[in-house]
């Protein structure tokens, strides 16, 4: 058996949340660094979901039990609340041409400014400017009607286009756009991505990542799960920039996230409160799933309300959690705001989590344990 340790923790404009840790640290981002031998990069998934292994590691007493995914069940029990992100990925990257010289280009969407009108990842990017159209291919290979014209690019390097030839873009995704691997898999998107690189539970499109912790739930597992007398609830944040840009400033304190948007029910904020109030445990699936839950709970003084909202919210050591219990997520890549938020789970309010994350990695990787994206689980009980 598997047991998670119980420990008692204590709209529509949109607004901001921005971290919400009173504390300061002198965390470098270089002590969030390890090695990772290239060949355990998982560039493909398990044959099936629920097959990955599983990692599971007490944060009382740092005792590691190595597991299979489906194992799970078994350190869940009655009354938990489980909170997963039902955030869709978009197939969001685009490849086309420059119509004045021909060169080839790529689009990632980033953002929705308005109708056909969104900030987009260019590569290359550096020499484009206001004004330059470019052509979208179809999945063939072959121009379109469909064209994207720079209006301008920000100081981040990112450019606003505008598209034309189309009523929405998002509605011609289907034909023009790839999922958007993550580059470390190194390898273009195949037909079999549009499936495994989007969770069974995937609702609300608008991601231009996968939340990566929940690929490894199916139906059937789910169904169980529920049959365990486990509540199963979503959230939704849309993963961008804010959760896999990488950490540029030498100190953590000095690093700034990007805003991403969430929504939270009211049947969730509903079970989410009422299990705080019985003592019961919330299991957040995915580090995305944590920062909608402590965003909110930030603002409204440990209770969670049901919100539309935008979060920059950047945990890190050290960070008290107000609602989360216990953690599901996968294995991160180096110097990542991922990384330190697993890192400030592990010891709540202290700065040894690192070191305990940090000894927990250097053991999934002498037992060989597949990393990132589409690689196997954590679980932090």
């Amino acid at each position: 058996m598997c047991f998670i340790l119980s420990f008692n923790l204590e709209s529509a404009i949109l607004p901001v949340v921005t971290d919400t840790s009173k504390q300061t640290t002198s965390l470098r981002t270089a002590d969030f660094d390890f090695e990772l031998p290239p060949e355990l990069i998982a560039k493909h998934p398990a044959t099936a979901r629920d097959q990955s292994r599983l990692f599971v590691i007490s944060r009382e007493t740092g005792e590691i039990k190595h597991r299979q995914f489906r194992d799970l069940l078994d350190c869940l029990r009655e009354g938990d609340v489980l909170v997963l992100n039902d955030s869709k990925v978009l197939p969001a990257r685009l490849r086309g041409e420059k119509s004045d010289s021909g060169g080839e280009v790529e689009l990632l969407l980033v953002e929705e400014n308005s109708l056909n009108d969104w900030w987009v990842l260019l590569k290359p990017g550096k020499r484009v400017r206001a004004g330059t159209e470019i052509t979208l291919r179809d999945h063939a290979g072959r121009a379109t009607n469909v064209r994207a014209t720079v209006l301008d690019k920000n100081a981040e390097g990112h450019c606003r286009v505008r598209f034309a030839g189309v009523d929405e873009i998002t509605f011609a995704l289907d034909s023009l756009g790839e999922m958007p691997l993550p580059p470390y898999l190194g390898r273009a998107a195949a037909s079999s991505d549009s499936e495994r690189y989007q969770t069974v539970f995937a609702q609300s499109a608008g991601s231009m990542a996968a939340p990566t912790a929940g690929l490894h739930f199916t139906p059937q597992l789910l169904d169980e799960i529920r049959a365990r007398g486990v509540h199963v609830c979503f959230v939704t944040l849309h993963v961008g920039l804010g959760t896999f840009a990488p950490v540029k400033a030498e100190t953590l304190a000095e690093h700034v996230m990007h805003e991403e948007r969430y929504e939270l029910s009211a049947e969730a904020a509903d079970a989410i409160n009422a299990a705080k109030i019985a003592g019961r445990r919330v299991v957040a699936v995915g580090t995305t799933s944590v920062r909608v839950l402590e965003s909110i709970a930030a603002k409204y003084d440990g209770k969670i309300v049901s919100e539309r909202g935008r979060t920059r919210i950047f945990i890190h050591p050290p960070y008290h959690f107000k609602i989360v219990h216990a953690l599901v997520t996968n294995f991160h890549l180096p110097q990542s705001t991922l990384l330190m938020l697993v890192s400030a789970f592990a010891a709540p309010s202290e700065l040894r989590g690192r070191e305990m994350v940090r000894t927990a990695y250097a053991e999934a990787i002498r037992e060989r344990y597949r990393f990132y994206s589409y690689g196997d689980a954590m679980l932090l009980i």
